[in-house]
């Protein structure tokens, strides 16, 4: 049951950047194409940049999350193969 909800969030993570990114460019669309005081092309680029990084960050620090659960857990694996081994 564990492994399937960390499967579950692997690939949760991988849709949310991937909408994350649509609305970044939705965005910017948006902001380039509007009218008013706050649109045009340095709001479209503001909007390009913040959320760029934005996704950066947040996508970044999931996939650590979930990238030291597999490396414990392999450690864990390793270290269970190889424990009777040690004992003396």
């Amino acid at each position: 049951m564990r492994n399937f909800f960390i499967n579950a969030l692997d690939k949760l993570v991988g849709v949310i950047v991937t909408l994350g990114g649509i609305v970044v460019l939705l965005a910017a669309g948006a902001a380039l194409l509007g009218s008013g005081p706050q649109s045009g092309i340095p709001a479209a680029v503001a909007i390009l940049v913040g959320g760029t990084i934005y996704l950066i960050l947040t996508g970044g620090f999931l996939y650590l999350a979930l990238g030291i659960y597999h490396n414990t857990r392999r450690t864990a694996e390793l270290l269970e193969d190889i424990a009777p081994s040690l004992r003396p």
